[in-house]
């Protein structure tokens, strides 16, 4: 199948603009002195794995079959709402989420890898239920 890098372009411009306002309000959130670089970076594999999905199906989604479009949203809702609900929850001082800790942003040291975690599991979940479409 040919690639049409402009199709390619325009269909990742939707997930380009959610993880970018999601990348925003991470860093909003947690300020310059936390660990923004590090949060990000599950929401730069939604981006990397877009980008590989539309790529080896020419541009459409479901081009290549099921497996890497239900794999790649089965990382993102995950790790997207796993890392956008403790920001959240950071932010708007949730149960005490901010007031009641001695380091506050510690919460994020190792939230990047729990969000890794949860976003391969679900990666897993998509990719079997892809091969079964």
């Amino acid at each position: 199948m040919r690639i049409r890098p402009g199709l390619v372009a325009f269909r990742l411009l939707p997930v380009l603009f959610v993880t970018v306002a999601a990348m925003t309000y991470v860093g909003y959130v947690e300020g310059a002195d936390a660990y923004v670089i590090r949060n990000i970076t599950p929401m730069l594999m939604v981006i990397v794995l877009s980008i590989l999905t539309l790529t080896l199906g020419g541009g459409s989604w479901t081009g290549a079959g099921w497996r890497w479009p239900l794999g790649t949203a089965g990382f993102a809702i995950p790790a997207l709402g796993l890392s956008l609900y403790l920001h959240y929850g950071y932010a708007v001082d949730l149960e005490g989420m901010f007031d009641d800790a001695i380091y506050p942003q510690e919460l994020f040291r190792l939230l990047p890898a729990y969000t890794m975690v949860a976003g391969a599991t679900g990666f897993a979940i998509g990719w079997i239920a892809g091969r079964n479409v």
